[in-house]
């Protein structure tokens, strides 16, 4: 069974850090590209940013750059999205999802559009205080 789940989530306050990793089962990372999206109450999800792992390749969204980095780690079947500097407008709860390589669209780089991905983790709640 393909199954993708959050972990590390939690409380901190502004300006602190916070480590999400994305742990796959069913099926082996390096076949898929991995994004990170994230839902606060009463707005759409959004995605924040996305790592190939065919080259590595990497996207984010200009709330993200220079604060988050997507990193994977192969050997564990894990992804890591570490966070720093965060805001309390990063609230939300964070989602991994996966998309089979190579993307329709974008070829063997991610794709942050979130209809193209395929499995989804249920999410874990990250809550930054001011």
């Amino acid at each position: 069974e393909v199954q993708l789940a959050e972990s590390g989530g939690g409380l901190v306050q502004t300006g602190g850090s916070l480590r999400l990793s994305c742990t796959a089962s069913g099926f082996t990372i390096e076949d898929y590209a991995i994004g990170w999206f994230r839902q606060a109450p009463g707005k759409p999800r959004e995605a924040i940013g996305c790592i190939s792992n065919y080259d590595d390749s990497t996207w984010y969204t200009d709330s993200a750059k220079g604060r988050f980095t997507i990193t994977s780690d192969n050997a564990k079947n894990t992804m890591i999205l570490q966070m720093n500097n965060l805001k309390p407008e990063d609230t939300a709860v964070y989602y991994c999802a996966a998309d089979w390589l190579p993307d329709s669209r974008t070829g063997w780089k991610c794709n942050h559009d979130i209809i193209t991905y395929n499995y989804w983790g249920r999410g874990a709640q990250v809550t930054v205080s001011s």
